[in-house]
This record gives structure tokens, sequence and C-alpha cells, in this order.
């Protein structure tokens, strides 16, 4: 689809500055786009591409002071409004086939609402129901007694075990699996003996999952995903976390059993967090962050063990000064030595 920079400008609410006859067609970034394409810029560390893009049109902040070779659509939140041109210049969504593919395998009390959408190779298990124009992709697995709401997706090997609950409107990306038992044992006599893993999982409206989640059922009771969590690929949830409203959890974090996180709560990638602890509202875990104790609302910590963002980056300082450190601590001994020798050398000369 090509529209025009005037065009696009008013349809993501923004102002326009320079040409807005120009024809855009496609999306790019700064760096990559060529003429036709429309680009933006929302952090400053980018500014310096604005000098050289090839973009048509840039999307940018109010508060951007620079100025572009192209035209530029000023507008209160640049990530918000080149999503939103994304979905008008972008690629139509692939469309689903309506009905269920003679491959999928349904249970005779399976219940499904209308315009429910069930691809090949699925298997709903007794007692599953599904919401008015949820979609199931290919090779689904919901296991018994799974209720997923209406207006959700399911893409490709999607799996729910027993007893899954799922809201409305959620999103959950290829292989993601919900339910799995927890990891519980106890060492008896030697050896490992299994807890058994009876709770569920419960996930709450529009939420978003990435590929490859795992989220564990609960010991008992429910492991719970609240109300428009996001989360990124490669997630680990174990048994009976809590993940409060409007929290988002970048890639490769694992939540160790029964800890609690917050609401509006951002996780950086790769960060850690023990079991048993509770992280407040509002706060922000940064990269690669290992949390070993609770973290109080609205603080933002980061680095192994996880201290508060300054406190922690002066330790790092600190610890990337410790080579100089070392050879000054050499060179102090050796010096020490010379004095200590020249000083048993005298020493002798008087005896």
């Amino acid at each position: 689809m090509a529209m025009t920079v005037a065009e696009i400008a008013l349809a993501v609410g923004g102002t326009l500055e320079g040409d807005g006859a120009v024809s855009v067609h496609g999306l790019a970034g700064l760096q990559e786009a060529a003429p036709g394409t429309l680009s933006f810029l929302s952090s400053p560390r980018y500014a310096a591409a604005m000098a050289t893009t090839q973009a048509s049109a840039v999307i940018v902040n109010l508060d951007w002071k620079g100025s572009g070779q192209c035209a530029l659509i000023r507008v209160k939140n640049a990530d918000k409004a080149f999503a939103a041109a994304a979905s008008l210049l972008g690629p139509k969504p692939v469309e689903i086939p309506a009905g269920i593919h003679p491959t999928a395998v349904l249970a005779d009390d399976v219940r499904l609402a209308e315009g429910v959408r069930i691809g090949p190779h699925c298997v709903l298990e007794p007692g599953v129901s599904v919401g008015a124009r949820t979609i199931l992709m290919a090779g689904c697995y919901l296991g018994h007694g799974t209720s997923i709401g209406a207006d959700c997706k399911l893409y490709p090997h999607v799996s729910t075990r027993e007893g899954t609950r799922i809201g409305n409107r959620t999103v959950i990306h290829n292989g993601t699996v919900l339910g799995s038992d927890g990891f519980g044992y106890v060492m008896d006599s030697g050896a490992w003996t299994k807890i058994p893993q009876i709770g569920i999982v419960e996930v709450g409206d529009d939420v978003e999952i990435g590929a490859n989640v795992t989220i564990d059922r609960a010991r008992f009771g429910k492991t719970v995903i609240g109300n428009d969590v996001k989360l990124d690929n490669l997630v680990q949830i174990a048994h009976n976390v809590h993940i409060g409203d409007h929290t988002a959890i970048a890639a490769q974090v694992a939540i160790a059993g029964s800890s609690t996180v917050g609401r509006h709560v951002q996780i950086g990638g790769q960060a850690g967090i023990a079991g048993h602890l509770s992280v407040g509202d509002q706060c922000v875990i940064g990269g690669g962050a290992g949390v070993t104790k609770s973290v109080p609302p609205r603080t933002f910590v980061s680095g192994y063990p996880a201290a508060p963002h300054d406190e922690a980056c002066k330790i790092h300082a600190h610890l990337m000064r410790l080579p100089a450190l070392k050879e000054r601590v050499k060179l102090m001994e050796q010096r020490l030595h010379d004095l200590e020798t020249r000083g048993s050398a005298r020493d002798g000369d008087k005896t």
C-alpha cells in the first residue's frame, strides 16, 4: 500500500514539515532507508543518521531540535506513531481459513464459540472451551479443561496443559508451553522424589507471550500472568509465580518459584530473579541483573547481585579499575622489596 506523507501525518496525528505530496510505500530504519520509505527517530543515539538517511519522510518526537533533508512528521511519541504507520504500510495479516481443518482432532465435549478457526493437526482434549473468533494455528495442543477467551491467537505448536486458563485478546507465539510441571523434588533416601504439581496457569486479558516461553503450572493454586503483560521470547516463569498487570519482560529472563512481580515492572533481558522474592510495582530490573533479595517499589536495580543502579554503576567502575590497581600494587611491592634489600645491605656493611 502506498500513501503520501501528508496522509501518513494525518493518520498518526502528527505535524508535517516538508513536502507532503511525496509517495511512501515501505518502512525502513534510518540507515537502510531508500527513497519511497518511511523511517523514525525516537532515540538521540541515532540522531547522526538523520544527516545521511535516504528516507522520504521520518517520524520524530515533538521535542527533537534537529532538521532533516527529508519531510518530518512531528508527534508526541515516535515509537507509537511508527507502529501505527506500520499497520497502514506493512503487509496485510495472513488470512486464516474459516472453520475447522479436517486434520484437527477435537474431543466430543469441546465447546467452540462463534467464529473460531482451527488449523491443521490441532488437538483439543476433553473439557476444552474456546471463545469467539479465537484462532488456533497449525499443531496447537489444548490439554484437558483448557479455557481460552475471545479474540485470541495461538501461533503454531503452542501447548497448554490441563486446566490452563487464558483471557481475552491474548496472543501466544510459536512453541510456547503453558502449564508444564513445576520443578519440584524432594531428596529421599539418596534419590529425588517428585512433588506433584496440581495447580494451574492463569493468563489475563491482552497478554502477548513470545516464542518458546515456558510458564509452569503451580504446585498448588495458580501461576498468574496479569492483564496486559508482555513476555519476550525464551522467558521461563516457574511455579506459583505471580506477575502483575502491565509488566514487560525481555528475552531469556528466568523467575524462580513463588516470586511475585508487581504492576508496571520492566525486566531487562537475561535477568534472573531468585525464588520466594517480591519485586514491587514500577520497578526496573536491568539486563543481566541477578536479583537475590526483594526489591522495594519504584526501584531501579542492576548488576549481580542486584543493587540500586547508581550503586551498581560505581561498583562496576571500581571493578574495571582492578587491572590498573593490580599493576600499581605490583610496582609498590617491587619498590618496597628494593628498599628492604638496600636497607639490609647497609645493615650488613655496618656490621
